[in-house]
């Protein structure tokens, strides 16, 4: 099975967002030596607690400073932009970096509501057209003029990166199935129908320039420490940072275990939590081995993405070592 990593540039408490971004690039190389298959980074806006809102230009230096892994967006939210200029961005990308590039889509804000009008000058994006837009893409992206204006986009080369629609639905797996992409479901977002909406996408798969057969991963929070005492301490400060995300707190970091033992929950905050953590894989070793594998049999897939924010950094490092190892990554 492949283990891959979701980094989200998390801003955690006395830390400001240059150092997030060196933890990142810090983070890739560390993955890249353990064996993880690839890693992926996310498009969030406005936002004082994550520094990704350019996954192109990150993804750019995370390839320039890794040797071997796959690098990706996780994902580009494609009804802010055109379709032309991405394929043209990502056709610069897998020129630099032959057959190691993975272009991810979404449709999603990727912000609070005003985001979308400073993204698209003061207009609502035209979500209807996602469709239209992602499979104009892979056309551009594979050297077609699908829009017959006799342009194309450059540079040219032998290879094309993948291109994988994210979804936490079922209406996103079958928009991947009838247009022919890779697939990947965020159960680390919605921890129900996930693999129903897998086994949608893989009944529906329709062949496309990309792939002839479907191809899919999901994504999930994961905490693994040397004791099971440790791991829920440390994911501790996710439970909080999760429930002050629905209840639209403002966030200016990731809270520390200590904020999070500190904080004082109400019932309904406590039921809350034990929701949330039907995204969230937590344990030592063992434990999260065997929860990983079973994930990924409900999948039916061979590839598990494990997003980690925990503090210390230190401990964000040490949780994929132990996972590399149980998995006996190479």
């Amino acid at each position: 099975m492949k283990l891959s990593v979701l980094d989200q540039s998390p801003i955690l408490a006395d830390m400001d967002p240059e150092k997030a971004l060196q933890q990142t690039t810090e983070l890739a190389a560390y993955v890249d030596k353990l064996g993880f298959h690839r890693l992926w980074v996310s498009e969030h806006h406005s936002t004082n607690s994550l520094a990704g809102s350019a996954p192109e230009i990150l993804a750019t230096h995370l390839a320039a400073n890794t040797e071997r892994i796959r690098i990706g967006t996780g994902g580009v939210l494609l009804p802010h932009y055109s379709a032309y200029k991405v394929a043209e961005s990502f056709r610069v990308l897998e020129t630099l970096y032959p057959n190691r590039i993975d272009l991810g889509v979404g449709r999603a804000p990727g912000g609070m509501p005003n985001v979308n009008l400073a993204l698209n000058r003061g207009k609502l994006p035209k979500v209807e057209d996602y469709p239209k837009q992602v499979e104009q893409l892979m056309s551009y992206l594979h050297g077609e003029d699908p829009a017959n204006m006799d342009i194309y986009a450059t540079p040219k080369g032998a290879s094309s990166p993948d291109v994988w629609m994210l979804g936490s639905s079922g209406t996103s797996a079958r928009l991947a199935a009838d247009l022919g992409t890779s697939y990947s479901f965020a159960h680390f977002i919605n921890g129900h129908g996930g693999m129903g909406a897998m086994d949608r996408y893989r009944n529906h798969f329709t062949s496309s320039i990309q792939q002839s057969e479907p191809k899919g991963n999901v994504s999930v929070f994961a905490v693994c420490a040397d004791t099971q005492e440790q791991a829920e301490y440390l994911a501790s400060s996710l439970d909080l940072a999760l429930l002050l995300i629905e209840q639209g707190g403002v966030r200016h970091h990731f809270p520390t275990p200590e904020e999070a033992m500190d904080y004082s929950y109400s019932f309904f905050q406590q039921e809350r939590i034990k929701e949330n953590r039907k995204r969230m894989i937590i344990g030592d070793q063992k434990t999260v081995k065997e929860e990983i594998e079973s994930l990924a049999d409900g999948y039916g897939v061979d590839e598990v993405i494990v997003n980690t924010i925990v503090h210390p950094f230190e401990e964000r490092l040490r949780s994929y070592e132990l996972i590399a190892d149980a998995f006996n990554l190479t």
